[in-house]
Formats: structure tokens, C-alpha cells, sequence
């Protein structure tokens, strides 16, 4: 993680502090000469990784209230970009607060435009952060953190002064309902304790004095001044700050309010620079006075910082998943192991079964051998049901059939279905992916049948099986012995010629078709 820093610039001199866990501590000062600019430059070099941040205390600041039309995003940021330059012309470091919206039907928006007017005063300051490309964080301006340090105070006057010291100036600022809407400052002549008290006396009438005669407080319309002391200075100020009709004054010790702003170490005297530093490490306000540009080391380390808090997210998701994947890989293991000897124990007892059986004439292999030809005929032996129904089909056009048997046959195996007797015809041998069947009937036309009847009739039956292209059918047996040399009369038949007249029939058909 980077380390803090923070750079108190006053009129004279830049201070460097660093702020780690919560404590502040002084590294090195800097004179506004060029010797003491070139120190600065050896320092932002030393401290390159580090992130800056600059609280400004200088005389050369303006503030302005303006009221502009109740608008949001470009348009506002346009028309707030215009006042400033109009104000501020040729100041590159401005800000601008909002102050609210007021009640009236428009909701016009009223805001406060600051900004820090002698540009040649920071330039080389900028341009020696700008040549060593630290991350400038911002440009903070001290009256910007007075709310911040009035909330931390619980004061919620509606109109006050504030009163600070610090490095041989009093900043005075004017707060209204809890937000800044002037700030100056007063070189401090005199440090003694006494110079001090009578300094917060005089710069305060004067400070109402203006503001009375900017209309920003009626004339006569009271106020309160609250003075940041050390102890050692209350008796001293007590006696120069009378109270007037319209000015009052409160004195804060300086001690107990850096307790309340969470300062771990306690100012020593009554200059308030450790208060308002400490302020602006543990929560920056929003408006600053840097532009983007001098930012954009900034926001480069913002972005490496997110991607680094990603990457950080996702290592230490993986290490829990990996974690878990190992927990997993562990408890499975010892359940193979569990597993593994429940099984040893139970081959261990089959194998104690297995002794007590008698002995078979052969191996395990070969019996294990035989079960798995046969579990392979199995699946690849046919049914008869498709040429069963092919025959069922062709028998209802032949209603004088009287079948005898039919005799099925798949590749190599051949079941017998229905059995007629032992005389089975020897067909040519079958393909693996064959089937056939031999169907043996008789022909019964009665007595006035003849034998040209007979042959119509078997003519039907043969007919009716060709009519299925998937089958090959070839007449083994006719019913009467037709030649082309013999005639066939049916007035010559004689008396045997009425008797039931046998035949038989061969279908094929390939079993994948």
C-alpha cells in the first residue's frame, strides 16, 4: 500500500508530513527560495511511490457567492466554468462549493466560488510534483476544512466567526448555517500571548465590520466569534475580547478539540496546523482546487489500486476454493480408503464362501467364457415377430391355407417356434444379418374343389408374401406337380385329387432392412 504524505504550504515555507497509522509526523521543511525548491524536488524523488496531498494557507485567495439556475450535469458544469473565469480570470487553481438551493419557486442554486489567485506563487511547487510524477491526491485549501472542523465540534450556530492561528497568521472565517462563505487572512505581528489575544480582538470587530458592509450580516444583527486558544492564553484573551451588543466571543481550548477531531497527539501552543492536517487526512473534502490533469498520477495509482484489490479478491477467493477442493480431496480419499477395505473384506469373505462350494469340471475362465458367448447370442439373435406377421398378413387373403408348421431361422442360431416333426428342410446356409422362415400348409377346397382352384388359391398365398419388397420368397413345394409337358384338367382328377394338398414356402429377409 502507499504511503501518505502531506504539504503544508504557507507564505514561507512547505512543509512535508507523513501520515501513517493514524499519526502525524514532521519530515522536513522547505523554504520558498530556489535552494530550498531543489530540496523539495530530492525529497518528491525519495518519495516517489507515495501518494501527496497539499493544504494551502495563503493571504492570496478570493471567494465569491453566486446564484445560477437550478441545472444538472454539463449544462451546471458549463455555467459554473463560465462565473469562474469571469471572477477569476487567469487562475488556473479554482473550486467552486454548493451551498444549497433556495426555497423559491425556481430553486436557484446558490454556490460559493473560490480560488487561489497568485499562480506564480504555486507554479514551482506544481511543476516540481508535475517533473517528479508523484500522485498528486489535491490541492486543499485550510477555510475548506472549518465546517468539517465545526461538526466535529458540535457547534451549529447559524451565523458564526471562527478564529485560528497558525505560522504567524490568523485565519478568520465566516460560516452560515454550517458552510464557509468567507475566509481571509491577517499576518500575525506579534506572537506573544498578548499580541495574540489583542489580534483576535481587533481582527474580529474588523471581520464584522466587513461583513456588515458586504450585507452578508445585518447591522446590528448579532454574532458569535469562536476563538481556537491553548489554556495558557485563556486569561490573556478573556481580558481583551469584551463582549459587545453584537459581537460575542466563545474560546475553544485548542486541546480538547483535537481530542474530539481524534488527534492522538496534542497541540503544544495555540497554532492549529496539526488539527486542520489531521482533518484533511482522514476524510479530504470534495472540493479541491487541482485540476485533472495535474491529478492524472492520481488517478493512475486509483486504478492500479482497484485492479490490485481485485487481483487480491480473486487470489484469496482461490485460495478458499482451492482450500475447499483440498478438504473435498482429503474426505474422499478417506472414504476410498473406508471403501477400499470394506471391499478387501468382503472378497475376503466371498472368497471364505466360495471354499465351501464344490468344485465344478472346469475353470472360472472358461465358464465365464461360455456365459459371455452365450449373453452374446443373446443380443445378437432375432424375433420371427415381423415375418410372423407378414405370414398372418398373407394367410387372411388365403382363407382355404391350412398352416402345418413354420420353421425360423436367424444367421447362424435357428429356434424352432412351432415344431411339426423331425424332418426339417436343409436350406442354404444364412448370413448373420438374415432371417428366414419355411412355411409348410396344406390346401383344402372341399369336394367340389379342383385342382386349378388350388393352384389360385396357393397363387394368392405366394402373391401376397412377394408384395412386401423386403422379403425373397421361394416356393419349396407346390401342392400339385405343374410341368410344362403335363396338362392340368380339372374333369380328369380323380378321387385322391380331392385330398388336402400339401406345400411349403421359403422367406428371406435381411434383418437391418
Amino acid at each position: 500500500m502507499r504511503s501518505r504524505h502531506l504539504l503544508y504550504l504557507s507564505a514561507h515555507q512547505m512543509t512535508a508530513c507523513r501520515w501513517q497509522a493514524g499519526v502525524l509526523a514532521d519530515e522536513a521543511s522547505f523554504d520558498d527560495s530556489e535552494a530550498g525548491q531543489q530540496a523539495f524536488a530530492g525529497y518528491l524523488a525519495a518519495n516517489a511511490k507515495s501518494i501527496f496531498s497539499i493544504l494551502v494557507n495563503v493571504a492570496d485567495e478570493g471567494f465569491h457567492l453566486e446564484t445560477i439556475p437550478f441545472l444538472r450535469g454539463a449544462d451546471r458544469t458549463a455555467i459554473i466554468a463560465r462565473k469562474l473565469g469571469q471572477f477569476f480570470f487567469n487562475a488556473p487553481l479554482t473550486t467552486s462549493i454548493s451551498l444549497g438551493h433556495e426555497k423559491s419557486r425556481r430553486k436557484d442554486e446558490r454556490i460559493l466560488l473560490a480560488a487561489l489567485t497568485n499562480h506564480d506563487f504555486f507554479a514551482p511547487w506544481l511543476a516540481a510534483l508535475a517533473r517528479a510524477e508523484v500522485a498528486l491526491a489535491g490541492v486543499y485549501s485550510l477555510p475548506l476544512l472549518v465546517p468539517r472542523l465545526l461538526r466535529k465540534l458540535g457547534i451549529a450556530d447559524e451565523r458564526c466567526l471562527l478564529l485560528t492561528i497558525q505560522d504567524q497568521s490568523i485565519r478568520q472565517s465566516y460560516l452560515e448555517k454550517g458552510e464557509l462563505h468567507f475566509s481571509r487572512l491577517t499576518p500575525l505581528h506579534q506572537s506573544s500571548i498578548a499580541g495574540m489575544a489583542q489580534t483576535f480582538s481587533t481582527e474580529s470587530l474588523k471581520l464584522q465590520q466587513y461583513l456588515v458592509s458586504q450585507r452578508l450580516i445585518a447591522r446590528r444583527q448579532p454574532i458569535t466569534a469562536y476563538l481556537l486558544a491553548h489554556a495558557n492564553a485563556r486569561v490573556a484573551i478573556e481580558s481583551s475580547c469584551a463582549d459587545t451588543e453584537t459581537l460575542s466571543f466563545v474560546i475553544l481550548d485548542i486541546e480538547d478539540c483535537a481530542r474530539k477531531c481524534g488527534l492522538r497527539t496534542l497541540p503544544a501552543d495555540t497554532r492549529c496546523e496539526s488539527i486542520f492536517l489531521d482533518l484533511l487526512a482522514m476524510a479530504a473534502p470534495r472540493a479541491q482546487f487541482a485540476s485533472d490533469e495535474q491529478r492524472h498520477d492520481y488517478h493512475l495509482s486509483l486504478v492500479r489500486s482497484v485492479l490490485r484489490g481485485v487481483g487480491a479478491v480473486a487470489l484469496f477467493g482461490s485460495v478458499l476454493l482451492s482450500g475447499r477442493q483440498f478438504l473435498d480431496a482429503y474426505r474422499l480419499n478417506q472414504e476410498s480408503e473406508a471403501l477400499g477395505a470394506e471391499t478387501a473384506l468382503a472378497r475376503q469373505r466371498y472368497d471364505e464362501i466360495v471354499r465351501t462350494f464344490p468344485p465344478i469340471p472346469t475353470s472360472n475362465e472358461s465358464l465365464r467364457a461360455v456365459i459371455n458367448r452365450y449373453a452374446e447370442l443373446e443380443r445378437s439373435s432375432g424375433s420371427p415377430a415381423y415375418l410372423y406377421r407378414e405370414i398372418s398378413r398373407a394367410l387372411e387373403s388365403a382363407a382355404s391355407v391350412e398352416l402345418d408348421g413354420i420353421e425360423w431361422k436367424s444367421g447362424a442360431l435357428e429356434l424352432s417356434r412351432i415344431p411339426v416333426n423331425a424332418d426339417a428342410a436343409r436350406n442354404a446356409p444364412l448370413a448373420a444379418d438374415q432371417e428366414s422362415a419355411i412355411v409348410r400348409g396344406t390346401l383344402r377346397l372341399g369336394p367340389d374343389g379342383n385342382p386349378r382352384q388350388v393352384l389360385a388359391a396357393f397363387n394368392r398365398l405366394v402373391d401376397a408374401l412377394k408384395s412386401n419388397p423386403k422379403l425373397t420368397v421361394e416356393v419349396l413345394l407346390q401342392p400339385f406337380d405343374v410341368e410344362s409337358g403335363k396338362a392340368l384338367k380339372g374333369a380328369d382328377a380323380d378321387v385322391e385329387e380331392n385330398q388336402p394338398r400339401p406345400f411349403k414356402v421359403q422367406i428371406r429377409r435381411a434383418m437391418g432392412s
